[in-house]
C-alpha cells in the first residue's frame, strides 16, 4: 500500500508522548512527515484532515484511565477518510485502562481505519524529587521498541494491497468506559520566592491558567494537573503544596506503581 506521507499529532505537556511518537516516525520512515503538536490552545482550533494515502499516528497521554476529556472536542473534529490511523497512548506507570479503545473508537468514527495501537509509559505528571513514579521514561529501551513498532507497521502497510485488507487489532478495554471520576477545582501549586517572573510557565502551560499579568497565580479552574509548569521552571519555584490532593495521589503512586511496566503493542 503506498502511503504518500505521514502525520503525527499528539498533546503533550512535558514530552513525554512527543518522544514515543517521534520514535515510532523514525521507525516508520516515510520521508515527507508533518506534524501536528496540539499542546497548546491555539493548535488546537483548526480541524486535522488526512485521505486514504496518508498514514496518521495519533498519541495522547492517559488521564484516569481515558483519553483527556480536553481533547475529545478537537478529536470530534478529525476529518478522515479511509485514513490509515495508529493510535497511541502513554501512562504514567499505573494503568491505561480504556483510553487507548475510546482513542481507537473515536478515530474509527471520524473516518479512520485502526491499523495497530500501543501504550507507552512516560514519567508520571505528579512525580517528584520525594515521589518519584517512572522517573525519566519513555527511557532508551521504550523508545527502542517505538522505533521497532514503527518498522513493524511499516512493513505491515507494504504489505497490504488495499486498506479494506487491512486486519483489525485486538485492542483492550471496555465498553463503556471507565466513569470520569468528577472534580472540582484543585488549588495544588505552591509559587516559592525562588520565582523570577520569568513566565516560561505560562508559555507552556497548555490551557492557559496561568496569569499572563502575575505568573504565580494559576487558576484552578482551568488547570488540568498536567505539571508541565512544575517540570518547565528553571528555577524550581513551582512544587505540589504539601498535604495537597495531587501529593497525595503521588505518595501513593510511588508506592503502590513502583514496578517497572513495560510497553505493550497491537498489531
Amino acid at each position: 500500500m503506498k502511503i504518500q506521507s505521514l502525520k503525527l499529532a499528539y498533546f503533550s505537556p512535558t514530552g513525554t508522548t512527543a518522544a514515543v511518537v517521534e520514535a515510532i516516525a523514525e521507525g516508520l520512515g516515510y520521508e515527507v512527515v508533518e506534524d501536528v503538536d496540539i499542546t497548546m490552545p491555539e493548535e488546537r482550533q483548526e480541524p486535522l484532515q488526512a485521505s486514504a494515502d496518508e498514514l496518521l499516528v495519533v498519541a495522547v497521554p492517559v488521564y484516569g484511565g481515558r483519553v483527556p476529556f480536553l481533547l475529545e472536542p478537537w478529536l470530534r473534529t478529525l476529518e478522515l477518510d479511509g485514513t490509515p490511523v495508529v493510535c497511541a497512548v502513554v501512562f504514567g506507570n499505573r494503568a491505561f485502562e480504556d483510553a487507548l479503545i475510546e482513542l481507537s473508537d473515536i478515530v474509527a468514527e471520524q473516518g479512520g481505519v485502526v491499523l495497530g495501537g500501543a501504550a507507552f509509559i512516560g514519567e508520571h505528571s505528579f512525580s517528584s524529587e520525594e515521589y518519584p513514579v517512572a522517573v525519566s521514561r519513555p527511557d532508551e529501551d521504550d523508545l527502542r521498541g517505538a522505533k521497532d513498532f514503527g518498522r513493524k507497521l511499516r512493513k505491515t502497510l507494504d504489505a497490504l494491497t488495499s486498506i479494506e485488507g487491512a486486519p483489525k487489532p485486538a485492542i483492550p478495554g471496555d465498553h463503556p468506559y471507565k466513569e470520569r471520576k468528577p472534580r472540582g477545582p484543585v488549588d495544588f501549586i505552591n509559587v516559592s520566592d525562588s520565582c523570577v517572573m520569568c513566565g516560561i510557565c505560562a508559555e507552556q502551560c497548555p490551557v492557559g491558567a496561568i496569569d499572563a499579568a502575575d505568573f504565580k497565580r494559576t487558576d484552578p479552574d482551568k488547570c488540568i494537573m498536567c505539571c508541565a509548569c512544575i517540570k518547565v521552571c528553571p528555577e524550581y519555584a513551582r512544587t505540589t503544596k504539601p498535604g495537597s490532593p495531587v501529593e497525595g495521589f503521588a505518595k501513593w503512586l510511588n508506592e503502590n506503581c513502583a514496578d517497572r511496566k513495560e510497553p505493550v503493542y497491537f498489531l
